[in-house]
């Protein structure tokens, strides 16, 4: 098809909840996306923050084509190697004591599923979440979502969820107090403008949830499988939570989500507390268990601690960027003015960026792969653009 037919077509058959670039993407190779004219485009935002090991990794597409040769699906009513391969290896790449593992098929759906475990193995109702944090759109996970924008056409909310402004754990305990099933963050708000907290912001949820039997637990759908320069945020801090979900680039853009619990908790867990039909599909756990290998064999996560020092180095330096904020290669960029012209800008350039709910944050969340030549040529033309 060429751009003009599938822009029409996609219009005229899909609703239109997205606001799209304008291009008609047709191949992607590492940290490039080619379009049907053959232009290439360098990806900085990574399919929003999908294409971990970046796009059409050999060893993913090698894995993928193996397994669909041998079965493509069946449920989890039956065992299978590829699954029993995928689930021991997350869990044992995963920081103790989160080692058991429910697949899933996103990230609304882990925290869906999350937020239930938590209700169920408590005994109690209120979830407390922050201001800025978003979690899904599914009714669950969006009533745990505060920015009004995402929910204020579908209310009601699922009752008993909470606010409290990011960092302050005195809001935190006022709710703790009285009862509350667990405490559910990311760890670093993206969408919200790349926001984190100091250290001893996670190392007092961990304490109050102890002291109040609250249950810990971390959003980790963009910040895990590396982004960060870590395998897991969880790993971070001394604060390892009760549950962690994980999406986004777990499988290299096949479909998957995933919600990891401590052992103890797990224990409590018994046939249809929860169900999925295509979670932990042959397929996906190909990839997961492909893109976990090139994780490491390619040693991606020193490559982002490497690379993303100079891109933070880079970008400081530049006039009219006023803050850089982030860990690894999950980084928002500040301006003095308005995001949005810088990113318009720098598309029609062939750099795809991201915004967030702030409006002077650029958001950058390229595949782990990124290396000093895109970054040199990303700075180069990014002053061109401000």
């Amino acid at each position: 098809m060429t751009k003009a037919t599938t822009m029409e077509t996609e219009d005229a058959t899909q609703l239109r909840t997205y606001k799209k670039f304008p291009l008609n993407v047709v191949r992607g190779q590492g940290v490039w996306i080619y379009t049907d004219d053959g232009a290439r485009y360098l990806d900085l935002y990574g399919g929003h923050a999908v294409a971990i090991t970046g796009h059409c990794h050999p060893k993913v597409v090698k894995a993928l084509r193996r397994q669909a040769e041998r079965l493509i699906f069946y449920s989890n009513f039956v065992y299978n190697d590829t699954r029993a391969k995928a689930a021991a290896k997350l869990v044992e790449l995963a920081p103790e004591p989160l080692k058991q593992v429910f697949f899933v098929n996103s990230g609304a759906e882990a925290n869906e599923n999350a937020i239930k475990l938590a209700r169920k193995l408590t005994g109690r109702s209120p979830v407390v979440s922050f201001e800025g944090g978003f979690h899904g759109r599914t009714m669950g996970a969006l009533s745990a979502t505060e920015p009004v924008k995402y929910r204020e056409s579908f209310g009601p909310r699922v009752p008993d969820h909470h606010f409290v402004p990011f960092g302050d754990l005195e809001a935190v305990e006022g709710i703790l107090e009285k009862g509350a099933a667990g405490v559910l963050l990311e760890p670093i708000q993206s969408i919200a403008g790349v926001r984190m907290g100091p250290p001893e912001f996670y190392t007092g949820l961990r304490q109050l949830c102890d002291k109040w039997g609250a249950l810990l637990i971390y959003d980790e759908i963009q910040t895990g499988m590396g982004r960060t320069g870590e395998l897991f945020f969880s790993s971070r801090e001394g604060a390892t939570p009760d549950m962690m979900t994980l999406a986004k680039g777990m499988a290299s853009g096949v479909p998957m989500g995933a919600l990891l619990v401590r052992r103890k908790l797990a224990a409590n867990v018994g046939p249809g507390d929860l169900g999925t039909t295509f979670g932990g599909g042959p397929l996906a756990c190909a990839a997961l268990l492909a893109t976990l290998e090139v994780i490491e064999k390619e040693k991606l996560l020193a490559n982002v601690r490497r690379q993303s020092k100079r891109l933070r180095k880079r970008l400081v330096s530049i006039p009219g960027v006023v803050e850089v904020s982030g860990l690894g290669f999950l980084i928002g960029v500040r301006f003095a003015g308005e995001a949005r012209p810088v990113q318009r800008s720098l598309l029609e350039k062939g750099i795809i960026t991201g915004l967030s709910d702030d409006p002077s944050v650029l958001r950058l969340l390229p595949p782990l792969t990124l290396k000093k030549p895109e970054i040199d040529l990303f700075i180069e033309v990014l002053k061109q653009c401000i």
